[in-house]
């Protein structure tokens, strides 16, 4: 499965196998800015424009919860934390510092902890490493990269330490653990965009690593799908499939799936700021529409008054 979210403020669930969409969910007012899968598939939460995260349940095209998470007009980004089942929102305070905040995805009245970083303007965007519960915040237009531990007890939230850079990043991505470099105690691999490359980012821990470190590798996601999709939307759940690293990852064999081909007609495709103009000059068409019809009421109510 696959969930995919844009412009047309609508979050769009496929099944890759066919191509096809199988649901669709509405309700989002404005422009959906970030989005995330919980541990096993059973929720999908969104950050928009408006301020608001919201709870979707994607088998049953609804919206479940909304929360107004960040007072800042910024842009907002979260990630569910994998088995720590709580969800993490990235954004900024009325006085437009940088700040997270916590929430328990059964609960969004109250964020279980938020706290204010700092008053730089780029935004955060969170990696969160379920192996070792680290969370890895990434600001996008500076160089850091923050890094904190998660853990069930309150405060919840630990910093551990900063990565500083001169080159600021235009973007961040995240390496899967399976490709980890296992005799450097390697524990986490970025990668930073720039405004010229792509630059690996790797993150160690200070050991020796003759031996399987396996309080660092625990078993890990292997990639493979736990369940097919018509087995998903008829309602079962399943917890991703794990693998262990030790003595060293081997790569399962690729399943012999056949994927359809889908022709879509293509057309022009229009920016964010082409999309909105539109919206607008429409609101105005549908206004002086109502406009000429109220004009015209009155004409025919004068008519029949005569």
């Amino acid at each position: 499965m696959l969930a995919t979210s844009s412009a047309d403020t609508t979050v769009k669930i496929w099944d890759i196998e066919t191509g096809q969409t199988r649901n669709e969910i509405g309700g989002h007012p404005d422009i959906i800015q970030s989005s995330s899968w919980d541990y096993n598939g059973t929720l999908y939460a969104t950050a928009s424009k408006d301020k608001k995260v919201r709870m979707l349940d994607p088998r049953a095209n609804t919206i479940i919860g909304e929360v107004e998470a960040h007072p800042g007009v910024k842009g907002m980004r979260l990630a569910f934390l994998g088995q720590r089942d709580k969800l993490f929102t990235m954004g900024f305070s009325k006085t437009s510092e940088r700040q997270y905040s916590l929430w328990d995805p059964r609960s969004l009245v109250t964020p279980l902890k938020t706290e204010n970083i700092d008053t730089a303007s780029g935004i955060l965007m969170p990696f969160f490493d379920n192996d070792t519960n680290i969370l890895f915040l990434a600001g996008k237009g500076d160089g850091n990269i923050r890094y904190y531990e998660v853990v069930d007890e309150a405060p919840y939230v630990h910093f551990l330490s900063e990565f500083k850079s001169a080159t600021p990043q235009r973007g961040m991505g995240w390496t899967p653990k399976t490709a980890m470099d296992l005799s450097s105690c390697e524990i986490a691999r970025l990668l930073k965009i720039t405004a010229t490359a792509c630059e690996p980012i790797s993150f160690t821990v200070p050991r020796k690593g003759d031996i399987f470190q396996d309080d660092l590798y625990p078993p890990t996601f292997s990639g493979e799908p736990s369940l097919k999709a018509d087995e998903w939307f008829a309602g079962k759940t399943a917890e991703p499939k794990q693998t262990s690293l030790a003595p060293g990852f081997v790569p399962t064999k690729n399943q012999d799936t056949t994927f359809k081909t889908v022709a879509v007609e293509a057309g022009k495709q229009l920016s964010s700021k082409e999309l909105q103009d539109e919206n607008e000059k429409l609101k105005k068409k549908i206004a002086h529409l109502e406009t000429e019809l109220a004009k015209r009421d009155a004409r025919l109510k004068e008519v029949e008054t005569n």
